[in-house]
């Protein structure tokens, strides 16, 4: 069959613009081949190129002391943890593949994150995920939820990583246009790591795992398009996973690499063979040589485009020393997998495709890929009007005759509030007994590192809401909240990584968001000393209602120095431990579930975000936790204090006397601003209270500790089965949590509407 003619209007059907079909034929000095049409189209798409994110994401701090790769240099970030080791560690995005396929869109998802990993030579020891749906009520989301649910726990449950942590938010918002984030961390011996690059003139290029099918053609070009009623018809490009080719997959590379004989390796996903043959070849300043007649066809009569375009699961391509490729296809036939040599490095600079006898494509590596020739701009950016419109907004009529103890309830049950067990639970979070801390009463996940006192401590975090509110703060908090959470976990934050769901680059708002939700994101990021390794950027998150809220999630990695002293959980521990606010004032309602649930609006604003105070927060709450003053930590976030204070009760099964009001008086704010408020850089901790003797020495240590990192430190009241006045209230009862004169709140009921999730299966 003979390749169409390409013309302009061609290639706009390939989603190119006429100034980039312009550019194409001036690096080729003609017109492209159909086959070279392709692979411009899914190089230069947005999901590969960051052609409209780029230059932004270069803003970012990208560098620091315990950093062994920049940003972007490899395919995962890569992080000094001591003690001789290294964590690669990196989240992606599989949100449109997962709105029309969910299972597989979020089992690949799980499948080519964790290839990311572990193609550098570091074998992937947990994984996370951030999902968010809309309303839990609507028919199509149920569906969404048990595909993806089913798609994650079934590819990361076969593959062998667990589930350590994750988050799910619903908001009518993500209704057509589901988030499904992936995470994976592995650990690797500094110095064994194996880099995406291709070099040494004649060394062979092996192809390895499953056969190369139609499904996935231009899935990168599909996921840099909106979604819309017409994407239905895009299920074929949606990959299939098949997770135990993937275990085998690991467990081959990893014995690979121990050849030596490897000289890059580089996971074959996005744009497929198109894409890791021209990024490693740009990479070491070389050319290749492909026969695509070799590759292992999984359908006969597949053309140079499919096979170049093909993202078939499962496979990686590799770099080999001439002379022992035998060596590496013996290991990966040991492993009953395809093993083919498909081609050779050569020099210049030109990756060249052979089909049947012809060069069906002949290109400069170096024009296609992001960093180098690909299309880099800056968009219009405008300030949307609809800040003005929040701002503008008039109080809710607050009534003065609320029951806040009704109110606590209906958070406790509320879709982002109440327990996500029924998500969690059918992952496996203990495979490879690594896990310290899994899903549930921990603000982060808790890895141990064996044959180390180590840990790490891992959480996704963001609340898009406050983005949305504003969007310079909301990406402060994003960070600061998952730093926050890793510490009240035991663990020092390190690094981040990221995956930046927005809705289309051409709509001046959505752009302008974007960049000021990147400025808060680096502004935190210096502050708290935690750079960025990579990440993934998402566009083009809308449906035809609309974008998406902003939403930069973020992946956090902290180092608990000692796993078996320090890991630390949310959960009431023990009778008579006295509880204890640190942090800020919890000024203003703006951005909470409390408006948002009980009063139908998201209010005028983000929380205030003070990171000078952060990192004073953080570094006392780490102090008190690598000190032993504390047995339980949990950060002060979605429903305020009183949920904070209610899921730690939950958690342990009984309650506590605290007094809210007294605390509301002191900080010079409405009982309401205390129980509920949101307001940032807030932490509970208990600490021993079991005998007199103990609870006096370690308030004095406590006290003394925030007094140093000048944080204030506010008495709550006691865990719950001692007697301790309250106003004229007296706590007999250890399964009653009070938290001021008038709101007593029976723990085995918040434990009921808690676990009773309205969004499970069904």
């Amino acid at each position: 069959m003979t390749d169409p003619t390409v013309t302009l209007e061609i290639a706009l059907e390939h989603g190119l613009t006429e100034e980039e079909y312009g550019m194409i034929c001036d690096r080729l000095g003609r017109v492209p081949t159909w086959t070279e049409l392709g692979v411009y189209s899914v190089m230069w798409s947005e999901h590969c190129s960051y052609k409209n994110s780029i230059l932004e994401l270069k803003k970012l701090p990208r560098s620091g002391p315990a950093l062994l790769v920049e940003a972007g240099e490899e395919n995962a970030g890569l992080v000094d943890i001591g003690d001789g080791y290294a964590c690669a560690f990196k989240i992606e995005s599989h949100n449109h593949p997962s709105a029309v396929e969910p299972y597989q869109g979020a089992a690949t998802g799980v499948g080519g994150i964790h290839r990311d990993i572990f193609t550098m030579g570091a074998r992937p020891i947990a994984s996370l995920n951030s999902l968010r749906f809309g309303s839990p009520d609507a028919p199509r989301v149920k569906y969404l939820l048990d595909g993806v649910v089913r798609g994650i726990g079934d590819y990361g449950n076969s593959f062998g990583v667990p589930v350590v942590g994750g988050e799910v938010v619903f908001d009518p918002v993500y209704e057509g246009n589901p988030l499904v984030n992936a995470m994976s961390v592995g650990v690797v011996k500094v110095g064994e790591t194996v880099s995406a690059i291709a070099h040494g003139v004649g060394n062979p290029v092996i192809i390895v795992g499953s056969r190369t099918g139609r499904d996935g053609i231009h899935g990168a070009t599909f996921a840099s398009e909106e979604i819309s009623e017409e994407s239905e018809a895009k299920r074929p490009s949606v990959q299939v996973g098949d997770p135990f080719t993937e275990k085998l997959l690991l467990e081959a590379s990893l014995e690979a690499l121990k050849t030596g004989a490897i000289v890059g390796m580089q996971d074959m996903g996005a744009a497929g063979i198109a894409c890791s043959t021209s990024e490693m070849s740009e990479k070491g300043n070389a050319g290749m040589r492909i026969n695509l007649d070799l590759v292992p066809a999984r359908e006969e009569g597949m053309t140079a485009y499919e096979l170049l375009l093909s993202e078939s699961q499962e496979r990686m391509l590799v770099v080999v020393e001439k002379g022992r490729e035998q060596e590496v296809l013996d290991v990966y036939h040991k492993w009953d997998l395809q093993a083919v040599m498909i081609g050779e490095v050569t020099e210049g600079d030109r990756v060249i495709y052979e089909k049947d006898g012809e060069v069906k494509a002949d290109i400069p590596a170096e024009s296609l890929v992001l960093g180098g020739g690909a299309p880099q701009y800056v968009r219009e950016a405008t300030r949307p009007a609809y800040l003005d419109d929040l701002a503008a907004q008039p109080e809710p009529p607050f009534d003065p005759a609320e029951s806040f103890g009704e109110s606590v309830r209906t958070l406790m049950g509320s879709p982002n509030i109440a327990s996500k067990r029924w998500v969690f639970e059918q992952y496996d979070t203990m495979v490879r007994t690594n896990t310290v801390v899994g899903p549930g009463e921990s603000d982060a996940g808790v890895i141990r590192l064996k044959g180390s006192k180590k840990g790490l401590a891992v959480k996704t975090d963001c609340n898009a809401k406050y983005v949305y509110l504003n969007p310079h703060c909301g990406g402060m908090i994003a960070v600061a909240e998952s730093a926050r959470n890793v510490v009240c976990s035991g663990g020092k934050p390190v690094a981040i990584t990221n995956c930046l769901n927005f809705g289309n680059p051409y709509k001046p708002e959505v752009y302008w968001t974007f960049k000021e939700a990147l400025r808060g994101m680096g502004d935190a990021c210096r502050a708290l000393e935690t750079p960025v390794t990579g990440g993934n950027v998402s566009f083009y998150n809308e449906n035809p209602t609309g974008a998406i809220y902003p939403t930069p999630t973020i992946g956090m990695l902290g180092i608990v120095e000692d796993v078996d002293a320090h890991a630390m959980t949310a959960s009431f521990k023990q009778s008579g431990d006295e509880v204890f606010y640190v942090g800020s004032t919890r000024r203003g309602l703006d951005g909470s579930e409390y408006l948002d649930v009980l009063h139908a609006t998201k209010g005028k604003d983000a929380p205030a975000m003070d990171l000078d105070e952060e990192l004073r927060v953080q570094a006392a709450v780490l102090e008190a936790i690598r000190s032993g003053l504390v047995n339980a930590a949990h950060d002060v976030s979605a429903g305020g204090l009183a949920v904070t204070l209610a899921e730690m009760a939950v958690f342990g099964g009984f309650g506590a006397a605290c007094s809210l009001d007294s605390v509301a008086e002191l900080m010079g704010i409405s009982m309401r601003e205390a129980l509920f408020s949101e307001a940032q850089s807030g932490v509970v901790l208990t600490i021993d209270g079991s005998d007199a003797d103990t609870a006096k020495k370690s308030s004095e240590a406590l006290h003394a500790l925030c007094e140093k990192h000048q944080i204030p430190l506010y008495s709550l009241g006691h865990t719950g089965g001692k007697a301790t006045e309250t106003g004229s209230e007296s706590l007999e009862n250890p399964a009653t949590l009070t938290l001021g004169a008038d709101i007593h709140l029976d723990v085995t009921e918040l434990h009921t509407i808690y676990e009773s999730a309205p969004f499970a299966k069904g």
